[in-house]
């Protein structure tokens, strides 16, 4: 079994970017398996927000916080006394870096600087998760998948502070944490999907949107390639991550979180899929809007994972696309959301264990 779920039963785990997309996500599933949790991060940024929908707020410790400030971000660390810190709290979006370089890098550096250096202080730790991204590589735009040990160095404001992310903390697990018993390590995951994701310039809550309001769909890149995944994919890989490394020191490392190769997809054909899976008559429109340099293939090898872990995908994206609709259309019918995620949740996790 590459995850236990009694694990995680009355461990203490703070989550940064909690409110976010994948922290909402995690939070329940966090709830769901007996965990006590933490959460600290700003408030979302979109509305409507899967962290409000899903009506989770209550069943945690829901803390308001800039991880920039780390006055604030100590005094719950002091408070919670976390074992398990999973950091995800980031300013995500590639087009907001160009707009908002200074933002990008202060959020995603100094905030990565901030969480380790609470983690540092506090003795209670004994596995810590950065979450990046798979855009940290330099991207060379070859078809091969990038493996761990390639060289980090995004192009983009977001990407690149993503391997600043990266570096800091090889840096502080090398210098500070070398000879104690705490497991730190890093997931760079691809694109992922699902139901709750409401950002702007990301390609599935486009489609939501369009679908919602019957306009046709503008595809800014339909040639592009990413390795997309379900949501759940990343987040039970990044919670397997935290509960193997937590008695073992040697798991500690860097760990690409992505699908098999079948499931690296071009843009216009994860839109041609949606569309045939939403079934209401919806269309694309491929319209380039002139918009910044963004990589045109993007892949992950995730041998170190499978190897590592006996860990593969469970869902496809076939699967991942009709998990997202029916998300989507328990939101548009008026559905109980997080009855929904409960269901995703137990059929992902039965797959998992098995």
């Amino acid at each position: 079994m590459v995850f236990d779920p009694g694990f995680y039963k009355g461990k203490k785990v703070l989550i940064t970017g909690h409110t976010g997309f994948k922290g909402s996500w995690m939070s329940v599933i966090l709830v769901n398996l007996g965990a006590k949790v933490t959460g600290f991060s700003l408030d979302p940024d979109t509305d409507p927000s899967l962290f409000k929908l899903c009506d989770i707020k209550d069943s945690i410790d829901h803390n308001y916080g800039d991880i920039r400030n780390l006055d604030a971000l100590k005094s719950v660390f002091d408070k919670s006394k976390p074992e398990i810190v999973i950091h995800m709290a980031a300013q995500p979006l590639v087009r907001r870096s160009y707009e908002e370089p200074v933002l990008t890098y202060s959020t995603n550096v100094m905030g990565t600087v901030n969480v380790l250096e609470c983690t540092r202080l506090c003795d209670s730790v004994k596995s810590f998760l950065n979450v990046t991204t798979d855009k940290v590589y330099e991207n060379l735009e070859k078809e091969e998948g990038y493996k761990e040990d390639e060289r980090l160095n995004g192009y983009d404001p977001y990407s690149n502070s993503k391997s600043c992310s990266e570096l800091v903390t090889d840096s502080y697990k090398k210098s500070f944490f070398s000879g104690r018993s705490i497991s730190i390590s890093t997931a760079r995951a691809g694109n992922v999907i699902g139901g709750g994701d409401f950002a702007k310039d990301r390609i599935v809550p486009d489609l939501v949107r369009a679908a919602f309001s019957g306009q046709d769909i503008i595809v800014r890149n339909p040639y592009s390639t990413r390795p997309y995944q379900h949501v759940l994919e990343a987040v039970f890989a990044y919670l397997m991550i935290a509960s193997k490394q937590y008695d073992d020191v040697s798991l500690s490392g860097c760990y690409n979180v992505g699908p098999e190769d079948s499931d690296c997809y071009q843009t216009g054909r994860l839109v041609d899929r949606f569309i045939e899976c939403w079934g209401a008559g919806l269309s694309r429109v491929d319209k380039n809007d002139g918009g910044p340099h963004e990589a045109s293939f993007l892949k992950l090898d995730n041998t170190k994972l499978k190897e590592t872990f006996d860990w593969k995908p469970v869902w496809n994206l076939d699967t991942a696309i009709n998990k997202t609709v029916d998300w989507s259309k328990c939101m548009l019918e008026g559905g109980n959301i997080r009855k929904c995620m409960n269901r995703q949740i137990n059929e992902y996790l039965k797959a998992f264990c098995d």
